[in-house]
Order: structure tokens, then sequence, then C-alpha cells
């Protein structure tokens, strides 16, 4: 078997992947453990929403679990997208080199591999609440839907920050399940909230990343919404935030209304700022770069949402 040495140009820590048998490498890159932005962008939804509920129950181990289930299904996402996309792939650049497109992992091995990861992911789904159980099984047909969304809709990223925000309902439910049977509204209001804002916010990102496969896009037919933005993608990435903002805004006011807790959005208000003022719009690598500081903006969120959340219940 032969490995491709260069994998994608967003590729990172090649080095734990060399660290793994030759034979095991495809499985990894076809999982995307090379590229640990992926599954921070799918936890970091799951942890606001543990963070902001004010976590009652003190059950913090909660934050590792839904770790292991984020790298799990992000995996699994992975490997289902490139099932789906195989033939796509192998017509772009910056994709032609992955394991199933360029024939390193057949198409059989790769579902077996896609099962293995759904059965971790399983293993937390069991840990979590009735509540968190139910609203991460809704998500599942979104899943299942979005590989095939590029082909028919300029927004693919709206289905996409539908399955990537979910994590913010399921944290929320898993730490606050008695909000359900005290009919805490206030507390079902925020959540929604938080998940609503989640979906903006992914919606600017991904389009983000979606600059560097413009012209290759172009080409093969792939709708995206920066080719749907055009010129405008800079201002259509700050509106995006904007309106992010906006419903996190009202998440924290239904937890917290007092104008203060208001000021710990600042840290990743003006964080979106640079990105939007830096962002280079014909400029792959600019691009990424502010695609992948988004891990840090996922950060600045959780703290914000942690000083809410916390502070509520005491």
């Amino acid at each position: 078997m032969t490995i491709v040495p260069e994998i994608v140009p967003d590729t990172e820590h090649r080095g734990l992947v060399g660290l793994l048998p030759p034979a095991a490498r495809p499985y990894a890159l076809l999982a995307r453990f090379d590229r640990p932005i992926g599954w921070w962008l799918l936890y970091w939804p799951c942890a606001w929403g543990v963070a902001l509920s004010g976590n009652r129950q003190g059950d913090w181990w909660l934050l590792l679990w839904l770790l292991v289930g984020a790298i799990a299904m992000r995996g699994a996402g992975c490997v289902y997208n490139d099932i789906a996309d195989r033939e796509l792939d192998a017509s772009v650049e910056r994709t032609r080199n992955r394991p199933l497109a360029s024939g390193q992992v057949s198409v059989r091995a790769a579902w077996i591999w896609l099962l293995i990861l759904v059965a971790i992911g399983f293993a937390v789904w069991w840990h979590v609440n009735i509540y968190a159980k139910g609203l991460a099984l809704l998500t599942l047909p979104i899943v299942a839907i979005y590989p095939f969304m590029k082909r028919i809709t300029w927004w693919p990223q709206l289905w996409l920050g539908l399955v990537f925000s979910s994590g913010a309902v399921v944290g929320f439910a898993a730490a606050e399940a008695a909000m359900f049977e005290m009919r805490w509204w206030n507390l079902v209001a925020a959540m929604v909230l938080l998940y609503a804002g989640a979906i903006a916010w992914v919606v600017g990102y991904d389009t983000i990343y979606a600059i560097q496969d413009k012209e290759d896009d172009a080409l093969v037919g792939i709708r995206s919404s920066a080719r749907r933005l055009g010129s405008q993608v800079r201002p259509g990435v700050a509106i995006f935030y904007l309106i992010a903002l906006g419903f996190w805004s009202a998440a924290f006011w239904q937890v917290r209304p007092d104008p203060l807790a208001l000021l710990a959005l600042l840290p990743v208000a003006l964080h979106f700022a640079w990105q939007v003022a830096t962002l280079g719009t014909d400029d792959g690598d600019n691009a990424l770069a502010r695609f992948r500081s988004n891990r840090f903006a996922g950060f600045l969120m959780f703290a914000a949402c942690f000083v809410v959340g916390v502070s509520s219940a005491l």
C-alpha cells in the first residue's frame, strides 16, 4: 500500500499520524484525526450547553464524555461524507488524495471503520440522560442528508450548522435535565437560542473555509455559501457572526437578565471582528488560518457561558 505523503493543505499533526503503523494511517486520515480543528468545532457547542446550564448536577466529567463523543462522531461523519463524496473528492485538487478518493481504503473497509466509530459514539450516548438521548437522535436524519446538500443548495453550510451545533442542546439537556421536569421555560429558551446562535457561527466559519475551494467547486458544480456570496463574502460572514452574537445575548439574558452578563461576550465579539477585518477573500491560506482560529473563538464562548451559567446557579 502506498501512502501519499501530501494529504491535504489543511492537515495538522502529521507527526502523530506518522507514529501509527502504515496500514492504520489511511483510517486515521479518513476520520480526520490529523485535523483536530473539526472535532473542536463539534465539541465546543456541547461544552457551551453544559456551562450555560450552570451544571447544577455538578457532573463536570460530562465535558470529557462529550469530548470523546465529539471526536468519534466527527470521525464517523467524515468517513460517511467521504463515502458519499468519493467521486467528487477525486475531482477536487485539495481532496483528491483523501484515502477513499485515492484508493488507499476500500468502500467496504470504510463502512466497517464507520461502524466502529459509531459504536464509540453510542457508548457516550448511552451515558447521558434520556432527554439528551432523544435530542441526539433527532439530529441523525440531518446528518444523513448533509453530504448531498452541496449538490442541491447554495447553503450547505446551513445544514452543517444544524448538525455541528446540535451539541448545544444535547450538552444543555445532559447537564440540566430537571428543566424539562420543572418547566423552567427560560432555560429551555436559553438552550434553543444558544443552538440558533451556534448555527449562525457555523455558517460564518464554514463560509470562510469554503473560500479555499471556490475555483475547484465551480469546475465540478459544487455549491457553497462562499460562491453564492461572491464578492460579498466578508460582509456576509460579518452578518452571520452578528446574528450569532444576537442569539447568544438573548440566551444569556434568559439565564441571567443582567446587562453585565452580556459583557462576557465581548472577547468573542472582538475575535469575530478580527476575523472579518483581516479575512483575505482570495487567499486560501489566509482563509484557512481564520477558519482555524474559531477553535479559540469556541474557547472564548465557553468561558463566557461558564461565567454566566455558574454565576446564575449560585
